[in-house]
């Protein structure tokens, strides 16, 4: 079940994540703004981000075996009009804006998952889920390769020819926990009764800090490396793969540190990383070796960190509630990501400079150490657990 997850997790964000590569092809072709820019590759992660509230209690209520491969099959219809309709920007747009359900899946598998696993090995579980994230890696890696090689709508025909054998395959063999906790209540009641725990907001400013750095790189560091350093395209996109990867092969690993030890040292740590690098990348050393260094450095900083985001609401959260608080921390982390590319491409067209939204970045990873090593600690020190 775990494999079948990961697996359909990791599909939905390749085809989650196919528009950002393509990027810097997008404002050659379109004449975009560097903001228009941003906003093409930003528009599917608010949109991802924010229907991960419903769709997190949906799953709740009626599981993900139903959910998951109807999510995966309605993501077939945007990549599909994407690659061979959309040659405008209010066109891109729209088919960015339904693109973003396949940014949903997050809130579909983590419950899912959690109910599969004993409380002692859900954080490395889940890190192992969070695995899928390596969708927006094969994006980078494959989407600006295959449309030189084959043809601009290739890519986008191969991620909806897998995403159809999923949801096939996941309509067969899915199955979720027997006996799995049920919510009970009205979406919105249920909504409501999230909102007011205190541990859905404290998990949520976490996880916008560590998943949303790492949607922000994922999606607008191609831009950024060839705005900056001059970089080629193909280039740029193999280099942000390997941000990519490293920070998906972080997550399981800040997950299994937080099952041994306690979640909140482990985000503390991260977070001191995240904010001493983004103050390196700010100064705009030399790519080979400082900066080079200081991405990856950043990379394994916000890996480990959302490993152990999930551990903790493993610890906090009742079984009933994980997908209803997984929406909410999720669609927190989506818009964490939302954010910056937009800040990133209005600070480089008023100063023709990147440096302050690496000071913003560093700022807010500072928040987020301080915030662990003081409410979260108390709250998520073993002794206090069930």
């Amino acid at each position: 079940m775990l494999a079948l997850a990961t697996a359909g997790f990791l599909l939905c964000f390749w085809a989650w994540a196919l528009l950002a590569p393509l990027g810097p092809t997008l404002r050659d072709d379109l004449d975009l703004s560097s903001f228009q820019q941003s906003l093409v590759v930003a528009v599917p992660v608010i949109v991802g981000s924010l229907g991960r509230i419903p769709v997190g209690a949906l799953t709740d209520r009626i599981g993900a075996r139903r959910v998951f491969p109807i999510v995966a099959a309605l993501t077939i219809l945007p990549v599909l009009y994407l690659g061979h309709l959309a040659d405008s920007l209010p066109e891109v747009l729209a088919g960015g804006f339904f693109l973003g359900l396949g940014g949903t899946t997050f809130a579909i598998g983590v419950p899912f998952v959690n109910a599969w696993y004993q409380p002692e090995r859900r954080g490395f579980a889940l890190g192992v889920f969070g695995i899928g994230t390596g969708g927006t890696a094969l994006s980078s890696f494959t989407t600006v390769q295959l449309a030189d090689a084959v043809g601009r709508s290739f890519p986008f025909d191969l991620v909806a020819v897998l995403l159809a054998a999923y949801a096939v395959a996941a309509h067969l063999l899915l199955r979720d926990k027997p006996g799995r906790a049920v919510a009970a209540g009205s979406l919105v009641a249920r909504t409501a009764a999230t909102l007011r725990m205190p541990a859905t907001l404290q998990l949520a400013f976490l996880y916008a800090m560590s998943f949303g750095g790492f949607v922000a790189f994922s999606v607008y560091l191609p831009t950024y490396l060839t705005t900056a350093y001059d970089l080629g395209r193909s280039d740029a996109a193999l280099r942000t793969a390997g941000f990519v990867v490293l920070a998906v092969a972080m997550r399981p690993v800040g997950g299994w540190l937080s099952d041994r030890t306690n979640p909140a040292p482990v985000l503390a740590i991260s977070y001191a990383v995240v904010c001493a690098l983004a103050l390196v990348a700010a100064i705009e050393t030399a790519l080979v070796p400082v900066g080079t260094l200081a991405f990856l450095g950043m990379a394994a900083g916000l890996g480990a960190s959302s490993g152990a985001v999930f551990a903790l609401v493993a610890r906090l959260v009742p079984p009933e509630r994980v997908g209803s608080v997984t929406g909410v921390v999720g669609a927190a982390g989506g818009l964490g990501g939302f954010f910056p590319p937009l800040v990133m491409g209005l600070v480089k067209s008023i100063t023709d400079d990147y440096a302050w939204g690496f000071v913003l970045l560093a700022i807010t990873a500072a928040a987020g150490g301080a915030l662990t090593a003081t409410v979260v600690r108390r709250r998520a020190h073993p002794s206090t657990q069930d």
